[in-house]
């Protein structure tokens, strides 16, 4: 079975990294990318099955960055990060198709749980 592949976008590199050594031990194949530029590209070349997003990112912001995720493919997943409690921005991002977010900082654990439930589709119960 072909490995699923995850895409963390965030533009603090030591979050990217950290991200990438948790989804990398868990048998996913990561990508990263620091700005909305690159993370489209790399959605277009690679096709991830979900992207872990920031919502504060220089230049383009989270919420044009999943705008055009969606626009790409309309079936990718993909979970927020935010540093903030903008629950505007949370409910924009809910009903652009987000599946859900987690503030920072935020539980690794919880996030890897969540992934990996999100992507073997199976109830949160069976992931632990």
């Amino acid at each position: 079975m072909e490995k699923k592949k995850v895409l963390i976008v965030d533009d603090q590199n030591g979050i990217r990294i950290l991200l990438m050594e948790v989804f990398n031990s868990e048998g996913y194949t990561t990508f990263q990318a620091a700005n909305g530029k690159l993370a489209l590209d790399i959605v277009r070349s690679e096709s991830p099955d979900l992207v872990l997003l920031d919502m504060k990112i220089p230049g383009m912001d989270g919420l044009e960055i999943l705008k055009h995720l969606k626009e790409i493919n309309p079936a990718i997943k993909v979970i927020m990060m935010t540093a903030y409690g903008e629950l505007d921005m949370i409910k924009e991002a809910t009903n652009l198709g987000a599946l859900m977010h987690f503030t920072k900082p935020f539980d690794i654990d919880e996030m890897r749980v969540a992934v990996n439930m999100h992507l073997h589709n199976k109830s949160v119960d069976q992931c632990s």
